[in-house]
């Protein structure tokens, strides 16, 4: 395995499926799925993951709500979004631990760096809600944070696109894929990988991203055994 423990970050976005909001649990079998194969070649997994699907507060706030409180209302999206990965995970006989950056005691543990890196070596999932705990700061920036603190040795970004563009591929058909870019050349064209305050932390750690196509069966797997899919972002 090119990496021993990776901290995979999802949108929640990607739980709807087909479907125009919510949870899709027909997707969340296959991401188990994806995840068990990876756990079975003993690596660590770690997981952050956004609440898009159910609220996001910038749009919120943009429509009137105050910021704080439509952030605080997005934290909770995504232990919403953890709760339901953890079922999905455990119902594929995974052992999974949900830990919260705002105190929910009876849903899911706190936040504690040591206790989470114990349930990883256990070969426990371990699912990251609530953000960081504070407004203003986004799940990607979460995702950097808490890898760092738990020593991971990648972000993997899985998203429905396949690999970083020079423009977005969605809507134009001769965008150019990179499969390697630097850190730097990411901030010179302006590129959308994180946002920047998530992206400049990760530079700062020499914490390299890959971002991938995580709803094509068995990229998970393949990115972890050191294949070139997706595009990598490093020094």
């Amino acid at each position: 395995m090119q990496y021993k423990r990776i901290l995979l970050k999802l949108s929640g976005e990607a739980l709807m499926g087909k479907r125009q909001y919510g949870i899709d649990p027909d997707r969340l079998a296959e991401y188990a799925d994806e995840i068990k194969s990876v756990l079975d070649k003993g690596v660590e997994v770690a997981i952050v993951i956004g609440g898009g699907n159910i609220f996001r507060g910038v749009a919120g706030a943009s429509r009137g709500m105050d910021r704080v409180q439509g952030d605080h209302m997005g934290m909770l999206a995504t232990v919403i979004n953890g709760l339901a990965l953890q079922s999905a995970l455990e119902e594929a006989g995974i052992q999974t631990r949900l830990q919260s950056a705002i105190k929910i005691n009876e849903v899911a543990e706190p936040f504690i760096r040591r206790r989470a890196i114990r349930h990883l070596e256990k070969g426990r999932v371990v699912i990251f809600g609530g953000g960081t705990g504070n407004p203003y700061f986004t799940t990607d920036s979460a995702a950097v944070l808490r890898a760092i603190e738990i020593n991971a040795d990648v972000i993997l970004k899985g998203t429905r696109v396949d690999g970083i563009y020079t423009s977005d591929p969605e809507k134009d058909s001769k965008a150019v894929k990179f499969d390697f870019i630097s850190f730097e050349d990411v901030l010179q064209k302006g590129l959308k990988v994180m946002d920047t305050t998530a992206f400049t932390l990760s530079q700062e750690n020499e914490l390299p991203i890959i971002v991938f196509d995580m709803n094509k069966q068995g990229n998970l797997l393949k990115v972890v055994e050191g294949e070139n899919i997706g595009t990598t972002v490093n020094l």
